[in-house]
């Protein structure tokens, strides 16, 4: 196959990013150029200063085959603002033209470009234009389907939910900008079938290939852990102490850890462990105040976060919204430990597909579930080991990245009459 060259074009990417979204952008990246494919992304540094609090953080070094275009302008956290209300890049569209202009790319991936271009962006693709659903932008303003900033979204009430968010509205959701941007845009990629139809649901129109995430093959070796921070009553506990079951994960109230900790009050036997740090954290912490077996780490390196994992008797996955994906699920299934997920978004199709945990709705649920799996060795061996071989059989590196290839080959052979970009005629 000939080498390809990629352009992903994205408002966060590290070390200047949140979410997992940024992350895993930057993994598909590392992953193309390891294939022998040459990677350029730009991103928008006055985005992630917009939103961060605290120093900005050091530029990491990519490996070969990565370049990394961050974008900096004199208007400083203007532009992005000035980017959300127009829907277009304001003061780095000439740079961003340029950088596509000299790049000659064969592939250009849209990720979450909403303060770096909106839908403005869309036109300046250069060869192949795909857009991948990293949120839920396309049909929601507020990029996550949660209504009024405390319930799953199930119909449009967009005007009164941004202004709960505090964000003011964009004029231009109202105008079919965005419809008409998206006629430049060759394939559109959704992280699920559940987000695929979610998106249908909410109007979108235009067909979404289904491509997962996955896991690099590159990891860091995990490591042995201590003991962690205690979170709620007194005392320290430690691994080697108590049985616990893990959370990982940002800490805001729609990852549903308020449902969870009170649980852990009536549920004497194991720990709940929590790896992650948020906005909502302070709330949390405070909730759990006088339970002894709840423990907050705080942000987790990833050798130490790997050893956790492990270590658990499950992973529990309580988020109350509808989410595109689920990463932390195939970082559970990686190792091997099954997972005890809300019935809700894409975590029964994920669970289902290997059959790698239990599923729940209610409390009473979760703590049924939670005493399976932690009272019948032989349930958690045996989902633990169809969790790992599910990994390999979807999640995995070489599972899912030539499948970026194969879309963008595919989308070259059905223009009919059309030559491909340089490159994509002769890929397999």
């Amino acid at each position: 196959m000939s080498p390809l060259r990629f352009c992903m074009v994205t408002t966060f990417y590290p070390p200047h990013n949140f979410g997992g979204d940024g992350i895993a952008i930057q993994r598909l990246a590392r992953a193309l150029a390891r294939r022998g494919h040459s990677v350029t992304v730009i991103h928008d540094v006055d985005a992630y200063n917009l939103l961060h609090h605290g120093p900005e953080p050091a530029d990491t070094i990519e490996p070969d085959g990565v370049r990394v275009v961050r974008l900096r302008s004199g208007l400083g956290a203007l532009s992005p603002m000035l980017t959300q209300q127009l829907g277009r890049p304001i003061a780095n569209r000439n740079r961003i033209r340029k950088v596509l202009d000299e790049g000659s790319f064969d592939v250009t991936i849209f990720n979450n470009i909403s303060l770096i271009g909106g839908p403005g962006i869309l036109r300046e693709g250069r060869g192949v234009t795909l857009y991948e659903a990293h949120e839920h932008w396309l049909v929601c303003p507020s990029h996550v389907l949660w209504r009024h900033n405390r319930e799953p979204c199930t119909g449009r009430e967009c005007l009164r939910c941004v202004l709960h968010y505090g964000r003011p509205p964009q004029i231009w959701r109202y105008t079919g900008m965005l419809e008409r941007a998206l006629e430049h845009v060759d394939g559109f990629i959704a992280k699920s079938d559940f987000s695929r139809a979610k998106h249908r649901e909410f109007g979108f129109a235009p067909e979404m290939t289904v491509i997962p995430y996955f896991l690099p093959e590159e990891q860091e070796p995990g490591r042995g852990i201590g003991g962690w921070e205690q979170g709620g009553g007194s005392g320290s506990r430690n691994q080697a102490e108590r049985p616990y079951f893990l959370f990982v994960g940002r800490l805001e109230r729609i990852k549903g850890l308020d449902d969870v900790i009170p649980a852990f009050r009536g549920y004497r036997d194991a720990d709940l462990v929590i790896a992650g740090d948020g906005d909502h954290g302070a709330a949390l912490r405070s909730l759990a105040e006088g339970a002894p077996n709840v423990h907050f780490l705080g942000r987790v390196p990833l050798a130490r976060l790997r050893a956790l994992y492990r270590g658990a008797i499950a992973l529990i996955v309580p988020s109350s919204g509808f989410e595109t994906f689920g990463i932390i699920l195939i970082e559970s299934f990686r190792e091997g430990v099954p997972v005890i997920a809300r019935r809700i978004g894409p975590f029964p199709e994920i669970v289902n597909a290997c059959n790698g945990g239990l599923l729940f709705e209610t409390t009473d649920e979760l703590k049924d579930a939670m005493a399976r799996l932690q009272r019948d060795a032989d349930l958690r061996s045996r989902m633990g080991q169809d969790a790992r071989a599910g990994y390999e059989t979807y999640w995995t590196e070489d599972a899912v990245v030539p499948r970026y290839v194969d879309m963008a080959t595919g989308i070259v052979a059905r223009k009919a009459g059309r030559p491909g970009p340089h490159g994509l005629e002769g890929a397999a």
